[in-house]
């Protein structure tokens, strides 16, 4: 059975990390010249194999485990050690109930490691699935000039491709439309495999996520030639996309031309018009379609209730008033959700007294309030700091009958979790548990960000391991208040476990993390790593602010790093440049003064700068 490199000893990574610097030298060799000539992958790679590189480092099915740092304290130290200077008396405990305020004792020598991280496969299919996973990721994690480079470098990869390692490849690499299209292209040449209907709907939603609209076409026009894989869910997310490319015109062009593809315009495609034309800001334009469409498309309740939606969301409540008053015309008397859509936009102006008389008008009409309708008013509430208020919403709850559900529990969660109400809190997520409700993502979160915010370090992570044990996956949110804390206690090798750990998750920072961790590297004197992650923040197609930019190139300057200094200027220049054209991140298009910033961005000579009084070697990424 083919098996997976975990990551542990992290300890001694990082230690080496900080002599080294993000050290890709053993970049994997696939076999052609194409491959030899890519760039070394993203700092998620080096991490991996920089880990894999040494000795000390165990491979393992399992994923990797938490550094002795990171385990229990020696005999008689406290779990709560976590103020002092040094980054090593930081510890996580081995238990995961957070609302425990008592202290663990260490583990005798012969326990297992902690490990946040997914446990060994259920099956050797299971093993064979995830090594093939990591064969493919290894490869597409080495950037390429096209897609076509791709599917060359593919041939030589002796995995077996399926509807499930597909989807899950593409999901991975759903930031990186060049990765994720040209393993779509190699996948499809495969003998045995055809690509199903939502394989196809996720690689058009990727290339429309990146602009790509002509290649997102073809790709449409290939699912009509093959007959029945264009549906509705497909020509929602054409639509979408180019809706949010302020392309609203070629979106409702696009509406227009969907049944020449055997999709029906019918109300429920209508109605996806128009709730997608309202949620990118063009209510006006929604509007305009549904007046052209109504004579031959007939509306329903749910088509006035988005335009409803579109015009509070542009804060316009009179021409929502307006619509209500038409819909009751066409025989639609508004609901819960039309009530619900303006009781959200008042909630947004903090007019809590016309909030009170929509609410008295509902009842007034026996359409009574839901338990969404309370929700919102309870987190706008609490959001303008009328805590009391917020609470007492409760007792309208139960006044009115509704049955809780996750999303209010959470919101009471978060009121009191920004009151600084802690235990209350915890007392609820107690509550949700006797009532069969299990926690979810935005329950942790909130917990993890309010544990953050009070400098309670033990408990945010504890319900990081917590997460783990309930099988409910993070997201970018869970990770941001973690790093933040991080940085405010300078627990650097803290810092890159953490951000270890969300790569392999699959999660990539977004534009406020990565502006985060460039600073705070920066600051901190970890320059290799800041640039490492200022370049994969442009590669992805984000702009850095000016000072980002100013305070790196500060720093390169101070440590009398000229070469350094040169290219990220050079990168500045780029991205500027980007910012004019398309906004698509620059290795993605295909003029040549891309190309020639790429390979000048990949080109180091040898090492000319130094971090912490040690030569970085050649191989390092920038520097």
């Amino acid at each position: 059975m083919r098996r997976r490199p975990g990551i542990t000893g992290l300890q001694n990574v990082a230690a080496t990390l900080n002599q080294l610097g993000l050290v890709g030298e053993n970049m994997a060799k696939v076999g052609t010249d194409v491959m030899k000539k890519q760039r070394l992958g993203m700092v998620r790679s080096q991490l991996e194999k920089f880990a894999c590189k040494h000795k000390k480092t165990s491979f393992s099915t399992v994923g990797f485990d938490l550094p002795d740092w990171f385990r229990n304290p020696k005999d008689g130290y406290p779990c709560s050690r976590l103020d002092g200077n040094g980054d090593d008396d930081f510890v996580l405990p081995a238990k995961s109930d957070f609302s425990e305020q008592q202290g663990c004792s260490a583990t005798g020598g012969g326990s297992s490691p902690l490990s946040i991280l997914a446990s060994c496969p259920a099956s050797h299919e299971d093993a064979e699935f995830e090594a093939d996973m990591d064969e493919v990721s290894r490869i597409l994690r080495s950037r390429f000039a096209s897609p076509e480079a791709i599917v060359i470098t593919m041939d030589c990869c002796p995995v077996r491709v399926s509807a499930r390692l597909v989807s899950k490849v593409l999901s991975r690499f759903s930031n990186d439309w060049v990765a994720a299209f040209g393993f779509f292209m190699w996948a499809g040449t495969q003998e045995g495999y055809c690509h199903c209907a939502d394989s196809y709907d996720m690689m058009v939603d990727i290339l429309g996520k990146f602009k790509q609209f002509d290649l997102m076409c073809g790709l449409i026009g290939q699912m009509h030639e093959i007959g029945g894989l264009v549906s509705l869910a497909t020509m929602t997310k054409v639509m979408r996309r180019l809706c949010g490319a302020n392309r609203w015109s070629d979106a409702i062009d696009a509406f227009h031309k969907m049944d020449r593809f055997g999709v029906a315009k019918d109300t429920k495609a209508m109605n996806v018009l128009l709730d997608t034309l309202c949620k990118e800001r063009s209510v006006k334009r929604a509007r305009g379609a549904f007046q052209a469409l109504k004579g031959t498309i007939p509306p329903d309740e749910s088509s006035f209730n988005t335009l409803v939606h579109g015009w509070c969301k542009a804060r316009m409540l009179k021409e929502a008033r307006e619509t209500m008053k038409e819909m009751e015309r066409h025989g639609f008397s508004p609901s819960v959700t039309t009530y619900t859509c303006l009781i959200e936009a008042y909630c947004m102006e903090k007019d809590f007294q016309t909030v009170d008389g929509i609410l008295d008008e509902m009842h007034t009409k026996g359409c009574t309030p839901n338990i969404i309708t309370y929700t919102i008013v309870m987190h706008a509430l609490g959001k303008a700091g009328r805590t009391q208020e917020a609470l007492d919403t409760f007792d309208k709850v139960k006044q009115d009958g509704c049955a809780l559900d996750a999303s209010f529990y959470n919101c009471l969660i978060y009121i009191l979790c920004r009151a600084g109400r802690l235990q209350d809190a915890n007392f609820v997520v107690e509550e949700m548990h006797r009532t069969g409700i299990s926690p979810n993502l935005t329950t942790f979160n909130t917990l993890i960000s309010a544990a953050c915010d009070h400098s309670l370090a033990e408990n945010a992570l504890k319900l990081l391991v917590q997460m783990e044990e309930q099988s409910c996956n993070p997201d970018i949110k869970t990770y941001t208040p973690l790093l933040k804390l991080c940085c405010r206690r300078k627990w650097v090798k803290t810092l890159l476990f953490l951000i270890c750990h969300m790569f392999r998750k699959d999660i990539t920072p977004d534009f406020s993390t990565y502006t985060l961790l460039v600073c705070w590297l920066c600051r901190n004197g970890r320059l290799t790593q800041s640039c490492l992650f200022l370049e994969e923040m442009v590669l992805k197609g984000f702009t850095p602010q000016q000072a980002t930019f100013d305070l790196v190139l500060e720093k390169l300057k101070n440590m009398h790093m000229l070469s350094a200094v040169r290219k990220i200027q050079l990168l500045r220049m780029h991205t500027e440049g980007t910012r004019c054209r398309s906004g698509v991140p620059s290795y993605l298009r295909e003029d040549g003064h891309d190309r020639h910033c790429y390979a000048v961005l990949s080109n180091t000579s040898e090492a000319e700068s130094s971090i912490d009084g040690k030569e970085v070697p050649r191989a390092v990424h920038i520097l």
